[in-house]
């Protein structure tokens, strides 16, 4: 053998290891991934997220329970309302506090708002990571519409921070149903829209057909959750197996996929947001007159025309907006349906107006441990497609 066929084959033969990340758009945040390659073929993947630690469940931890409320926005930063609803859930539970059934119809609508807007992010961003760069630019059009409606309900159009212990901050206003009810009839035309651009084109499934296979026995020893176990075929909702709010009272399907790889994923994203729509416009028919607030006068923030009339009313709402107040001794958690997947709050309470410990269960953080599975074996370019495929957001992740 002469020295040069010897020197090809040394170079064949030779791994070498790369650094994708922290800065790179298609880590979609601040994430690095040490990857191993062979050539153009992935061996290795060394996720390392952490660059953007915020410290957030200590941060909670010196904050009164109502306090914490908009710090949950900033953890999944494109769909808070889900992170709101699922730590008020959690101290509801703890102090055993019921909620008014309009109240709880209120919090399913824009929740499911919320995972439309997440969804859609979602659906351009991977997109345009594999090279489909008109997606984004529809999916962008119809989240203006939804952040829209939200601005009109909270007065603000991400962090929306609208859910409060024991109900909502206001209710409705009256123009927001109709509105709403418009963008229910709009949406699932334009759902199919996204949907004949990219879900035959054969570019899209050389993409992501047989990329990123997550069996089902694989997507549970992961600890997988949200699309993308349900993409392997796990039939697991936590809206459907622990019903929170008014998620009892709607009727809707849980999308499945069949070879877990990254196009079913896509394809059960899709129909999720049908089964989104089709849950607004159940919430929006069944929805009835009634009080938006607990009738436990602990735990409800007064009335602002009570506040300005009432000195007693006042003092309270300064005590609740302060310090709290005390609440029951003891431990819970609590886990709902993010649009990530499985968003979970363990809040341990010493018996004053503060938590004294909080620790997040984030789908992002959990999810992103199968990375490594997906992407080794398959050409460098489809990790890009498996970071996409599994919809993280580092706010989260490295909460």
């Amino acid at each position: 053998m002469s020295s040069t066929e010897t020197a090809q084959k040394e170079i064949v033969q030779k791994e070498i290891t790369l650094n994708m990340g922290p800065q790179h758009p298609s880590t979609h945040g601040v994430l690095r991934l040490v990857l191993d390659l062979q050539g153009e073929t992935v061996v290795g993947v060394d996720p390392r997220p952490g660059y953007l630690h915020r410290w957030i469940e200590k941060w909670m931890e010196s904050r009164t329970y109502h306090q914490i409320i908009p710090m949950t926005d900033r953890l999944e930063y494109i769909s808070c309302m889900n992170n709101n609803l699922g730590y008020v859930v959690a101290v509801e539970k703890l102090a055993g506090i019921t909620v008014p059934d309009r109240a709880q119809f209120i919090r399913t609508l824009t929740a499911e708002l919320s995972r439309l807007s997440a969804h859609l992010i979602w659906l351009g961003s991977s997109a345009v990571d594999i090279g489909a760069m008109t997606v984004i630019f529809y999916a962008l059009r119809e989240r203006e519409l939804i952040l829209d409606l939200l601005e009109m309900l909270s007065g603000a159009r991400q962090t929306v921070s609208y859910v409060r212990i024991g109900g909502v901050r206001n209710d409705v206003p009256r123009d927001f149903i109709d509105k709403c009810r418009e963008f229910t009839e709009l949406f699932p035309k334009r759902l199919e829209e996204y949907d004949t651009l990219i879900r035959e084109n054969r570019i899209w499934l050389k993409r992501t057909v047989g990329i990123g296979v997550m069996t089902a026995e694989d997507a549970v020893n992961y600890g997988l959750t949200g699309a993308t176990l349900r993409g392997s075929g796990v039939n697991y909702d936590l809206r459907k197996v622990e019903p929170y709010a008014a998620y009892d009272k709607v009727e809707f399907d849980v999308p499945l996929g069949k070879n877990g790889d990254v196009y079913d994923r896509y394809v059960v994203r899709i129909n999720e947001m049908r089964q989104s729509n089709s849950i607004i416009k159940q919430c929006l028919d069944m929805m009835q007159p009634g009080p938006i607030t607990t009738d436990d006068a602990r735990y409800a923030i007064p009335e602002k025309i009570t506040v300005m009339k009432s000195m007693q009313a006042l003092a309270h709402q300064f005590v609740l907006m302060s310090k709290w107040v005390p609440m029951p001794k003891g431990e819970v958690y609590i886990a709902t349906e993010g649009a990530k997947g499985e968003l979970g709050f363990y809040i341990v309470s010493d018996g004053s107006g503060r938590p004294y410990r909080i620790k997040i269960r984030a789908p992002s953080f959990v999810n992103l441990s199968a990375i490594p599975k997906m992407a080794t074996g398959h050409m460098m370019a489809d990790v890009v497609a498996c970071i996409g495929t599994i919809d993280i957001v580092l706010g989260e992740c490295d909460r």
